[in-house]
């Protein structure tokens, strides 16, 4: 049976509230996203390994909370001046950008805005060369999101499944994480590859064509 080409298509990640998996790894910082709203914590930090659900977390609360989201490295002064007073933020890599515009980012402390960080390490292990800045990322409140676990890594396989709009039996989730290496990457890697070999083939994803795949 001949091929059939695949279209060049990978569909959006769905990073709303209710398509997160949330497994024994993540659930405090579920719980901790779902209660960030305006009161006395004014900033706060969701940290964790990469693949472990930070934007999508983030994503989520900025489109329940109002917010908006930018990669730390994009923080300018220019941008907090222009901020309207009722802003939120959700600021993405706090710990991995090369040069972080401290001044900017001070001044977003000072105004008491509702800031989310996301971040690879706890905020005590942030960098800044002013002290002052040292010392507000040691006050914030930080969450944790863990190692992803079996049912984080079996829901993931799930979900991005679902985002292509294929539903596949749980023989095929228990073949494809008995045999890859488990991390949501590498899941993430694996579903698109099933999803274009079945394509290609016209069949549907089975634990056979996995099998298959995974002999290849």
């Amino acid at each position: 049976m001949a091929s059939q080409l695949p279209l060049p298509f990978e569909p959006s990640p769905q990073l709303r509230r209710e398509d997160f998996v949330v497994a024994p790894s993540n659930s405090a910082a579920v719980a901790f996203i779902d209660m960030f709203r305006p009161g006395p914590v004014q900033a706060a930090a969701l940290y964790g390994p990469s693949g472990s659900g930070k934007t999508h977390l983030a994503n989520a609360w900025a489109s329940i909370a109002g917010a908006r989201v930018i990669e730390a490295a994009d923080l300018t002064r220019d941008l907090v001046a222009d901020l309207d007073p009722g802003t939120f933020l959700a600021i993405e890599n706090i710990d991995g950008a090369h040069a972080i515009d401290e001044v900017a980012l001070f001044a977003l402390f000072q105004q008491q805005r509702l800031v989310l960080f996301t971040a690879r390490q706890h905020p005590r292990a942030w960098a800044a060369a002013s002290p002052d800045l040292v010392s507000r990322f040691h006050a914030l409140p930080a969450c944790e999101l863990g190692e992803p676990d079996d049912a984080l890594l079996a829901g993931l396989a799930r979900k991005l499944f679902a985002d292509r709009q294929l539903t596949v039996p749980e023989p095929v989730i228990d073949r494809i994480l008995r045999s890859i290496e488990r991390s949501p990457a590498a899941v993430r890697d694996f579903v698109a590859k099933a999803d274009a070999h079945a394509l290609a083939r016209k069949r549907p994803v089975t634990v056979q064509l996995v099998g298959e795949l995974l002999d290849a």
